[in-house]
């Protein structure tokens, strides 16, 4: 019998962590343990913390600047976006525990809102990577293995618009080339993301991929599929010195990494791209060359036009500008 208890325990802690996608569990795992180190450096009971304690934890992290702070890393004062996921990830814990989370109190809900407008920080745009951006990135990847690789990284993340996850996620399996049928056709390229961020139940999609003029995708892929000789697996996988290819697929947290590396080497400031800067890019380059909305939703997956309408207002912010004529 108690085999049995233990089992069904076990089975509902599985089940339990499955409500939570791989990304999300991670990060609130973080979030917890730096508030657990907090109150065990205060003799708290980080299950039994009242909302002062909680409220205590957020001035504490956002004020004190962490060269100060034993329980993270130096730099600046965590941002505020950071306090709200550290907050959801103290809520979760207290939920899978069957308490009332101290997260709901209006007093830790007021010291949030004070802190945003204390500190008064905008919410942080990256810079998107135009279609020209990305022609000079492939530039400079060289001829190496890792070169090869890194040009499939930038032009399928680009072309496709994939989040950093959807491309650490793509199996070889997941790629569909279609050659031309005649010599007035072009290559083109179905891709199946098997999950992402807004399909955590993995319905999946199907993108289609043009080969282009320029940035040319479906080349770059084929070139890295033939020099790195995978055929079954994750299709980008981690390289040891030597070009050594590991088993290992990519790590979400190695794209922003790619993408800073590149954008350095062509003159941009790498503080100011992410891993989003490829998905970005492909939005507002879209605009500028006069993409239909539903089209660059297709590739985007976007189901609210607001979230798109951002990248178009910034391209074509200067387009028929209210001063043109008289500046």
């Amino acid at each position: 019998m108690q085999n049995k208890i233990n089992k069904d325990k076990s089975l509902y802690g599985d089940i339990l962590s499955l409500s939570l996608a791989e990304n999300s569990r991670l990060a609130y795992e973080k979030g917890w343990s730096v508030f657990h180190d907090y109150c065990a450096s205060r003799g708290i009971d980080s299950l039994k913390a009242t909302q002062e304690d909680v409220a205590n934890f957020f001035l504490f992290l956002s004020l004190v600047p962490r060269s100060e702070n034993a329980t993270v890393k130096h730099g600046e004062p965590l941002s505020l976006s950071t306090l709200t996921l550290y907050k959801s990830a103290i809520a979760n814990k207290y939920n899978e525990a069957g308490m009332v989370s101290p997260t709901r109190s209006p007093k830790v809900s007021a010291i949030l809102k004070g802190l945003a407008r204390y500190r008064g920080q905008p919410p942080r745009r990256v810079k998107a990577l135009r279609d020209h951006h990305v022609l000079q990135m492939l530039e400079k990847c060289g001829s190496s293995l890792i070169g090869v690789r890194d040009k499939a990284i930038l032009a399928l993340g680009f072309a496709a618009a994939l989040r950093r996850s959807e491309i650490c996620g793509l199996m070889i399996s997941d790629i569909e080339i279609i050659p031309p049928i005649d010599c007035w056709d072009t290559k083109k390229m179905f891709i199946t993301v098997r999950k992402s961020k807004t399909d955590q139940f993995s319905k999946s999609y199907r993108i289609a991929v043009p080969q282009g003029r320029r940035i040319r995708p479906i080349d770059r892929l084929q070139d890295w599929i033939s020099a790195s000789g995978i055929t079954q697996g994750h299709l980008f996988r981690t390289m040891r010195r030597g070009s050594v290819i590991n088993g290992n697929p990519l790590h979400h947290s190695d794209i922003p990494r790619l993408v800073k590396k590149y954008s350095r080497a062509i003159g941009i400031n790498p503080d100011d791209v992410s891993g989003h800067s490829l998905r970005a890019g492909f939005i507002t380059s879209a605009a500028v060359h006069n993409a239909r909305m539903d089209k660059i939703m297709e590739i985007t997956r976007h189901t609210n036009p607001s979230t798109v309408i951002r990248y178009i207002r910034d391209a074509d912010i200067f387009r028929d500008h209210a001063g043109e004529n008289f500046l």
